[in-house]
C-alpha cells in the first residue's frame, strides 16, 4: 500500500532562510526517526565544537573566553524554560541533575516519592536509593492504556508524601503529563515536583514557574540537538540552599582565589558545578538552543505534532496498533505502535537497509521526528513499512 500524506498542508513553514542540508547534513543519508534517542546535533552546535578545538589547539584558553561564553548559555537556556540564570547549573546528563535531588534533600523515614512504573531507570533508581538508604517509601504507580491518568497521581498522595517525580514526557508511551496541573496541585499542598524533562525540553514548552516545577533536569542530546554530556538542571531559587551539593574546587564563592580557602558555598545554581565544566558541549547546546529560538517553539512543535498525527494516520491504513495516546495536550514528539503480525527486529533492520531509523522500546516500535523533516519523510516510513493487515490476512 503506498501512501501519501493528507496533512502536507498542515505544517507550519520553515523560514525561507532555513536550509535543512546543511543544519541537518544527516538528511543527506537517513531518515532518522529517533530523536528520543541520541539525536544528530546541529550544523551550528558542530561548528562551535570545531571552533572550540581550534581555539584549544592554537591558543589554549588564552583567545577563547570560553567561560564568558557559558554564561551567555546559562542565561539562553534559563531563558528557554522560563527560570533565571541564578537557578540554572549545568550537568553531565539527566541522571546527574536528579541525583542532586536525591542525594541533597534531607529525607526522613517515612518520606514518600510518588513515581510510575513506566519512567526511564535515571528517574527511577535514585528514588530506590533514597527508600533503601532513609526508609523512605517510594510508589510506582502503573500505566493503564499507556497512560497515567492524573487522578491516580492525586489519589495516591497521602500526609507523608514529600515529593512527585515524573518525566514530562515517557520515554516509551510518548504519553505526557500535565505537568502544570500536578505542579499547581503540588504547590498548594507543600508537595515538591521533580521533573525529568528531557523528552520535552526543545520540542514542548516548558515555562518552569508558571508550571510549578521545583526541579528539572534535561540532557540536551534528543530534542534540545546537542552532544551528549552537557544538560542543564534547575533549582527554584528558594530551595537552592536545601541541597546539598557534591563539592569540589568551584562550589565557593571565591573559586579563583586558590590558596585561601574559604568553605563558603555558593548561594545560586553553580552551588552544583563542582568543577571544570564540558566547554565544548555546552557552547554546542547553546548554539543548538539559538536554533530552536530563531526557528521558533511553537513552530518547532507544531511541525513535530503534525509529523506525529500523520505518522498515526498512516499506520492505522496499515492496520498496526498506535500505542501512544492521541488525547488532547497527551500527545508528544513520540509515537509507539505494534505489530500484530511482523517481528519487530525484522522490521527495523529491514527500515535501516533502506536507511529509515526507528527503533524498539518496551516491546514498543517507537519513532520520534522532529521540525526539520517533512511529510516526505513520514511517507518514506510509511511505505517502507509492510502492511500488518496483509499479513494477518495470509
Amino acid at each position: 500500500m503506498s501512501l501519501s500524506s493528507p496533512n502536507a498542508t498542515t505544517l507550519p513553514p520553515l523560514p525561507a532562510n532555513f536550509d535543512v542540508a546543511v543544519e541537518f547534513p544527516i538528511t543527506r543519508r537517513w531518515t532518522f526517526f529517533n530523536h528520543a534517542g541520541v539525536a544528530p546535533i546541529s550544523g551550528r552546535a558542530a561548528s562551535e565544537i570545531e571552533r572550540f578545538a581550534r581555539e584549544a589547539r592554537d591558543d589554549s584558553y588564552l583567545t577563547g573566553r570560553w567561560y564568558q561564553k557559558i554564561e551567555l548559555v546559562r542565561k539562553q537556556a534559563a531563558d528557554f524554560i522560563g527560570a533565571a540564570p541564578e537557578e540554572l547549573a549545568f550537568v553531565k546528563n539527566t541522571s546527574e541533575g536528579i541525583a542532586f535531588v536525591a542525594n541533597g534533600l534531607d529525607w526522613k523515614a517515612g518520606d514518600e516519592i510518588i513515581s510510575t512504573s513506566v519512567e526511564y531507570p535515571s528517574n527511577v533508581y535514585p528514588w530506590i536509593d533514597v527508600a533503601q538508604r532513609y526508609g523512605a517509601k517510594h510508589i510506582m504507580l502503573p500505566e493503564v492504556d499507556a497512560r497515567v491518568d492524573i487522578q491516580s497521581i492525586f489519589q495516591a498522595v497521602t500526609p507523608r508524601t514529600r515529593m512527585i517525580a515524573l518525566s514530562h514526557v515517557e520515554y516509551a508511551s510518548g504519553f505526557r503529563h500535565d505537568i502544570a496541573a500536578i505542579g499547581q496541585f503540588c504547590r498548594t499542598r507543600g508537595i515538591l515536583l521533580c521533573v525529568d524533562g528531557i523528552q520535552a525540553c526543545g520540542v514542548l514548552p516548558v515555562d518552569v514557574r508558571a508550571m510549578n516545577i521545583d526541579f528539572l533536569s534535561a540532557d540536551g542530546h534528543k530534542w534540545l540537538l546537542g552532544p551528549e554530556g552537557a544538560g542543564i538542571f534547575y533549582c527554584r531559587k528558594d530551595l537552592l540552599t536545601s541541597l546539598r551539593p557534591e563539592i569540589g574546587w568551584m562550589n565557593v564563592v571565591n573559586a579563583n582565589d586558590y590558596g585561601h580557602y574559604d568553605f563558603t558555598l555558593r548561594t545560586d545554581a553553580r552551588r552544583f558545578e563542582c568543577g571544570s565544566h564540558n566547554i565544548p558541549g555546552i557552547l554546542a547546546l547553546g548554539a543548538s538552543m539559538q536554533l530552536l529560538s530563531d526557528i521558533g517553539l511553537d513552530i518547532v512543535m507544531g511541525r513535530v505534532l503534525g509529523l506525529t498525527a500523520q505518522i498515526c494516520a498512516g499506520l492505522a491504513q496499515k492496520s498496526y496498533t498506535v500505542i501512544s495516546s492521541r488525547r488532547d495536550h497527551e500527545t508528544s514528539g513520540i509515537v509507539s505502535f505494534k505489530s500484530r503480525s511482523h517481528n519487530h527486529a525484522q522490521i527495523i533492520n529491514q527500515l535501516e537497509k533502506q536507511k529509515i531509523i526507528i527503533v524498539e522500546r518496551e516491546g514498543r516500535l517507537r519513532v520520534s521526528p522532529h521540525f526539520y523533516q517533512s511529510t516526505d519523510d513520514i511517507n518514506r516510513l510509511l511505505n517502507a513499512l509492510p502492511d500488518d493487515a496483509a499479513a494477518s490476512r495470509a
